[in-house]
């Protein structure tokens, strides 16, 4: 049985994650292996080059003797091309998000953590999904104090992702982390609960 978590924008989803992780439960990064995957993979690196350009990616000479093989994504002009249009950006996603798919299925975890598990098909891979939930200001507070940016643009960001009340629809289950709500009372009757459900199928 596989589970996803996804959330808003500082609804603390991460958290979360780190809370599971005290507890063993070792949690499948969307965003941190789709970073991976355009620095390492060779099908992504061509796949991008032919879609944006050569210059995609900072020109070899900058990492030929770079010994870990890795690719310098050129994100000014991979920023420039997806602000473009809304079909530049879902080009990309074409190409990123099934090779991140394929490494999920293939990495043997359980659990995954995705912002966008339902804009981006995710959601198929696993048999449940939590949501994380914050009220608006406080998601708005939290990212602006962490990273330093204005209310107008975390609300920019907030507009660019499903809304969290047709997220909290399409989710199992849901655990409210508004800074008030017990995170860990929430997470110890979550799991009790999926482990009774997965014995009860056994």
């Amino acid at each position: 049985m596989k589970t996803g978590i996804t959330g808003g924008i500082g609804s603390g989803k991460s958290y979360v994650c780190k809370r599971l992780a005290a507890r063993g439960i070792t949690v499948y990064d969307c965003d941190a292996a789709a970073k991976r995957l355009i620095r390492t993979s060779p099908k992504i690196h061509d796949a991008l080059t032919q879609l944006i350009g050569k210059d995609a990616y900072e020109p070899h000479e900058a990492y030929e003797t770079n010994t870990s093989h890795e690719f310098h994504l050129n994100k000014s002009r991979v920023a420039q091309f997806l602000l473009q249009s809304e079909e530049n950006a879902r080009a990309i996603d074409r190409i990123v998000h099934p090779a991140v798919f394929r490494d999920f299925e293939e990495c043997g975890m359980e659990w995954m953590e995705s912002a966008i598990i339902f804009e981006s098909g995710a959601y198929k891979l696993v048999d449940r999904v939590i949501v994380v939930t914050a009220p608006q200001e406080v998601r708005i507070q939290r990212v602006m104090q962490r990273d330093g940016i204005t209310r107008e643009k975390v609300l920019e960001w907030m507009e660019r992702q499903l809304p969290q009340d047709e997220v909290r629809k399409r989710a199992d289950y849901e655990i409210v982390n508004d800074g008030v709500a017990d995170i860990d009372e929430q997470l110890d009757a979550l799991l009790l609960n999926l482990f009774r459900n997965k014995t009860q199928t056994l």
